[in-house]
Protein backbone atom coordinates (compact mmCIF):
# COMPACT_ATOMS: atom_id res chain seq x y z
CA UNK A 1 0.00 0.00 0.00
CA UNK A 2 1.38 3.40 -0.96
CA UNK A 3 0.87 6.74 0.76
CA UNK A 4 -1.85 8.82 -0.90
CA UNK A 5 0.45 11.79 -1.55
CA UNK A 6 4.09 12.77 -1.28
CA UNK A 7 5.01 14.50 2.00
CA UNK A 8 6.22 18.02 1.27
CA UNK A 9 9.68 19.26 2.19
CA UNK A 10 8.27 21.82 4.67
CA UNK A 11 6.10 19.25 6.43
CA UNK A 12 9.06 16.90 6.77
CA UNK A 13 11.22 19.71 8.20
CA UNK A 14 8.51 20.74 10.68
CA UNK A 15 8.28 17.16 11.92
CA UNK A 16 12.06 16.98 12.38
CA UNK A 17 12.32 20.20 14.42
CA UNK A 18 12.05 18.14 17.62
CA UNK A 19 14.92 15.80 16.72
CA UNK A 20 17.73 18.18 17.69
CA UNK A 21 20.14 17.21 20.45
CA UNK A 22 20.32 19.39 23.52
CA UNK A 23 23.73 20.43 24.94
CA UNK A 24 25.07 18.71 28.06
CA UNK A 25 25.22 20.71 31.31
CA UNK A 26 27.73 19.17 33.74
CA UNK A 27 27.77 20.23 37.39
CA UNK A 28 30.70 20.54 39.78
CA UNK A 29 31.34 17.70 42.23
CA UNK A 30 31.40 19.20 45.76
CA UNK A 31 34.07 16.77 47.02
CA UNK A 32 36.64 16.79 44.23
CA UNK A 33 35.67 19.95 42.34
CA UNK A 34 35.66 18.10 39.02
CA UNK A 35 32.77 18.41 36.54
CA UNK A 36 30.36 15.46 36.47
CA UNK A 37 27.07 14.62 34.77
CA UNK A 38 23.80 14.49 36.72
CA UNK A 39 22.91 11.08 38.24
CA UNK A 40 26.41 9.75 37.54
CA UNK A 41 29.21 8.89 39.94
CA UNK A 42 32.29 11.13 39.93
CA UNK A 43 35.35 9.19 38.74
CA UNK A 44 37.61 10.73 41.37
CA UNK A 45 35.54 10.72 44.56
CA UNK A 46 32.63 8.37 43.70
CA UNK A 47 30.13 11.05 44.78
CA UNK A 48 26.61 10.65 43.33
CA UNK A 49 24.40 12.71 45.64
CA UNK A 50 24.29 13.74 49.29
CA UNK A 51 24.57 10.60 51.41
CA UNK A 52 25.57 8.31 48.52
CA UNK A 53 29.13 7.56 47.54
CA UNK A 54 30.05 4.68 45.21
CA UNK A 55 33.30 2.71 45.42
CA UNK A 56 34.32 0.42 42.57
CA UNK A 57 37.99 -0.57 43.00
CA UNK A 58 38.06 -2.55 39.75
CA UNK A 59 37.20 0.61 37.75
CA UNK A 60 39.09 3.00 40.03
CA UNK A 61 35.95 4.92 41.07
CA UNK A 62 35.94 6.39 44.59
CA UNK A 63 39.25 4.89 45.67
CA UNK A 64 42.47 6.81 46.43
CA UNK A 65 44.92 6.92 43.54
CA UNK A 66 48.35 5.36 44.00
Amino acid sequence: MLPPQRVSYGRTRRRRTHHALSPVHPTVDPLSGQPKMHHRACKDSGYVRAGLQVKVPKLGIGVPKN
